[in-house]
């Protein structure tokens, strides 16, 4: 330190000694910030600065693009942003089972409910609750499978409702609760005489204990060549949503003693990558033809 240094210098010198590591806290926080959550700035948009990301494509981009379904392949796309959701708000919604209910239940987020599908060579029209009502008039949809699909159903009632201004015109037909709960629930719009249906049939084949014989080490097995045993509730529905993928794993089968059964063999050396091949949509239409010709 030079003899020509001043208090002032000094002071200087200690208030910079203070900043630089709150400078540098300061800028890690900031990138750690962007780093965990880039896709909600750069796919939420900035509310704060009421700048947002536009979901939506320009007018002439829509013009050039298909119809809805008209050599479409709607699978292929991806999430994309939508301050015009979500299409409904839960909390007023009495259709949905209290253990469902993210926000009531404490979430203190809403950006999971901002995400619109998109496809890349068409657009989806907006869903309208009145027109879907009105196809859905003197007709049956039923959810068939496991929570993700009880998730889908609940979520459709809500929908649904939102077009009805007398909630008590849509009740459960046999006075039921809407509690997660084993068996089955059916809602029915008065004004429109149809019902959305949901069945918990997490396998969608029918599943109970191995035949007299089996492997001390078979617990159950799982039914390959037959339906579940509810099977004639839900098999005259106008429309059918089957969900089941997420049971067909190791973890939820034989890992419990769960086993796969044609006939009266039952089969140990089938793993699940074979098994969940017999739950495609054409197998399962297969079957339930068969079955309906008895």
């Amino acid at each position: 330190m030079t003899k020509n240094t001043t208090k002032q210098d000094l002071d200087f010198s200690k208030k910079s000694n203070l900043v630089e590591p709150f400078t540098l806290v300061s800028c890690l926080f900031i990138a750690c910030f962007v780093y965990l959550n880039h896709r909600a700035l750069f796919f939420h948009g900035f509310p704060w600065f009421k700048l947002s990301y536009a979901a939506t494509s320009p007018a002439s981009d829509v013009d050039q693009r298909l119809g809805f379904l008209d050599k479409c392949d709607v699978y292929d796309g991806r999430w994309v942003w939508d301050e015009n959701y979500p299409l409904y708000q839960s909390q007023h919604c009495p259709f949905i089972d209290s253990g469902f209910r993210c926000l009531e239940n404490g979430r203190p987020d809403g950006f999971y409910t901002k995400w619109r599908w998109q496809p890349k060579a068409c657009n989806l029209p907006r869903f309208n609750a009145t027109k879907m009502l009105e196809k859905l008039r003197n007709r049956r949809i039923a959810f068939v499978g496991d929570s993700i699909g009880r998730n889908q159903w609940e979520s459709l009632l809500c929908m649904l409702s939102s077009a009805i201004p007398n909630k008590d015109s849509i009740y459960e037909v046999n006075g039921s609760p809407i509690t997660k709960h084993k068996g089955f629930l059916v809602f029915r719009f008065a004004d429109y005489n149809c019902t959305v249906e949901y069945y918990r049939v997490p396998f969608l084949v029918a599943h109970g204990s191995p035949p007299r014989g089996a492997p001390e080490a078979v617990k159950m097995t799982l039914r390959l060549d037959l339906m579940d045993r509810t099977w004639h509730r839900w098999v005259g529905a106008d429309v059918l949503v089957f969900n089941t993928g997420h049971w067909w794993s190791h973890h939820k089968t034989t890992n419990r003693g769960c086993y796969f059964q044609e006939g009266m063999e039952v089969i140990l050396n089938m793993n699940t990558t074979i098994t969940s091949s017999y739950m495609t949509l054409p197998r399962i239409m297969t079957k339930l033809k068969n079955m309906l010709r008895y």
